[in-house]
């Protein structure tokens, strides 16, 4: 079966970083801490197939562990013990993302891709090994599916479902995986109407 990959992450913040851009003088470079994923059918009925959820070691640019913030945990429920005894080095976690994948292409709400390959991988000193044209933007599906513009601007990825009125498990906001199966939870709905042709989702578009 054709699939596509949803994806999300989250990155290190502190209170007010992101106001600041993360440009103040105590804000941590925004590397990711968590990477989501959901492998979405393309075929039959659209199925969620599998998830993937992992915890990445944050790494400064001197290479040492980033203490997490209060903020961070109070925001995404990610401690500083659960990245020490289980997150991974960047570039292991965007292998296992990669072979999650199997050679589907990835899309997110947004351009996650940055935090997750760009900035972290420049940060922590790896070639990118995902490269740039296996991601996409779900925005532009959701655009080609008809959501209005104004509306894409102001809807979070975890809101997309309560917008579109579709009824799902319970997801906690904020955690990558469960972000990542909103945006899926949403494409399905589109795509179980066809409002959102399957073939957007491939390479082939």
């Amino acid at each position: 079966m054709k699939t596509a990959i949803i994806f999300d992450c989250e990155f290190l913040a502190i209170e007010g970083s992101p106001q600041r851009f993360w440009c103040g003088p105590f804000d941590p470079d925004p590397v990711i801490a968590q990477i989501g994923a959901v492998r979405l059918g393309l075929e039959d009925d659209f199925p969620l197939i599998d998830s993937l959820s992992l915890l990445v070691k944050p790494l400064d640019r001197h290479g040492q562990t980033y203490e997490i913030d209060p903020f961070f945990t109070e925001l995404t429920g990610i401690t500083g013990q659960q990245i020490k005894e289980g997150g991974l080095d960047l570039a292991d976690a965007l292998g296992q993302l990669d072979r999650f994948s199997q050679g589907s292409k990835f899309f997110s709400w947004g351009k996650d891709e940055f935090n997750m390959v760009a900035i972290s991988s420049y940060v922590t000193g790896i070639a990118p090994p995902i490269p740039a044209t296996r991601f996409g933007n779900a925005c532009t599906l959701l655009l080609s599916a008809g959501m209005p513009y104004e509306a894409i601007r102001t809807t979070r990825s975890n809101s997309l479902p309560a917008y579109f009125g579709i009824t799902h498990p319970p997801l906690k906001a904020h955690d990558a995986t469960d972000d990542a199966r909103a945006v899926a939870y949403t494409l399905q709905h589109l795509l179980r109407l066809g409002r959102l042709a399957p073939r957007l989702l491939t390479d082939a578009e």
